[in-house]
């Protein structure tokens, strides 16, 4: 009975944050074309590498969804940096888990992942751009990548402009409520279920062993990095790890390494790229997440800040009564047959 209520007790508090998530992440859809990010971040410097990581940040796009779009970038003009960093930057963080990160690991840990995910972007976006090879190609509108993805990640609508402001809306909360919801739904509820298992079954401190140093570090990063994981299924259970006594930096490096890439990823990025540029990919991940969690360990030690207090201090925010009303919510539009009767989608 005990890991019921500690599942319901993470659950709750992700609720409506997710709820609002998704919102949002429906309305970057309808009212950010995607040419206007393939203008962009069309170029090969350090500055198109740059926009490239801050404008995937918050889009709405899952890992499967920024494989195609990526390509499709590269393909159309786009430079290896920039494209690197999209697909990094794009997946890492969304405005879903951001929202989540602050109710669950607290306001200070959200926006060290934000910050830690475009760094770790530019970073090794940088590394891949001195793999380029002159190609006198000029930047136009490419045309979708055949790459399979799921859950209608990847759709990409040829008159955004030419459709009405309500029409685009209706067409953005269909992908933020179906698409994008069906595509994270069962890793949601799969991390939910861990960080409510890892809560009630491991007390305070268990991990507290694993307390950052560079090896752990280094095998936290490569753990997270072949798994597929999106960056909204991550933050509950890297929630529970915190809370069950592993280190801050440790969290941070699962949160990091974890939903930028998979292994589908890495076959991908081997046969557009080549070998040299997967290699300093690696590196750009595992170099930058290994570093970001130690100096966020050395940071936090260093001041006397405990991120479990600000979780605890985050999740107070909203009343009990809406919290259920958000995960009542939540739970009728993952089920499908309920979500078709009640919306249409």
């Amino acid at each position: 009975m005990e890991w019921i209520i500690g599942i319901l007790s993470v659950a709750l508090s992700a609720a409506p944050w997710l709820l609002l998530g998704l919102l949002l992440a429906g309305l970057i859809k309808a009212f950010m074309p995607e040419s206007l990010i393939q203008q962009w971040i069309g170029g090969r410097g350090i500055g198109s590498i740059s926009r490239a990581a801050v404008i995937g940040v918050p889009l709405p796009i899952c890992s499967c969804g920024a494989i195609p779009t990526s390509l499709a970038l590269h393909r159309g003009g786009a430079g290896r940096g920039p494209t690197t960093a999209f697909l990094i930057g794009t997946p890492g963080v969304g405005v879903d888990s951001i929202l989540l990160t602050s109710v669950l690991l607290g306001p200070l840990m959200a926006g060290v992942r934000v910050l830690g995910a475009v760094f770790t972007a530019i970073n090794t976006g940088l590394l891949v751009a001195t793999t380029e090879q002159p190609r006198p190609v000029p930047l136009t509108e490419p045309a979708p990548a055949k790459t399979a993805c799921c859950g209608g990640c990847c759709d990409n609508k040829k008159d955004e402009t030419a459709t009405s402001p309500a029409t685009r809306l209706k067409q953005g909360l269909h992908y933020a409520f179906a698409d994008l919801l069906d595509d994270i739904s069962r890793w949601v509820v799969i991390g939910l279920l861990l960080a409510g298992l890892l809560i009630t079954l491991l007390p305070p401190d268990a991990l507290s062993g694993l307390s950052g140093n560079f090896w752990s570090l280094l095998l936290m990063a490569v753990i997270g990095i072949p798994l597929y994981i999106c960056a909204t299924a991550a933050t509950p259970i890297a929630a529970g790890l915190l809370l069950t006594g592993m280190s801050p930096g440790m969290a941070l490096v699962f949160l990091l390494a974890g939903p930028v890439t998979s292994l589908a990823t890495l076959g991908v990025f081997r046969r557009e790229f080549g070998n040299r540029a997967l290699a300093l990919y690696l590196t750009g991940i595992l170099g930058s997440s290994v570093l970001l969690g130690w100096l966020l360990d050395a940071t936090l030690q260093t001041l006397g800040i405990n991120p479990v207090i600000h979780a605890s201090q985050a999740q107070e925010l909203l009343p009990e009564w809406l919290e259920w009303l958000a995960l009542v919510v939540l739970a009728l539009l993952i089920i499908k047959p309920l979500r078709k009767k009640l919306l249409g989608f």
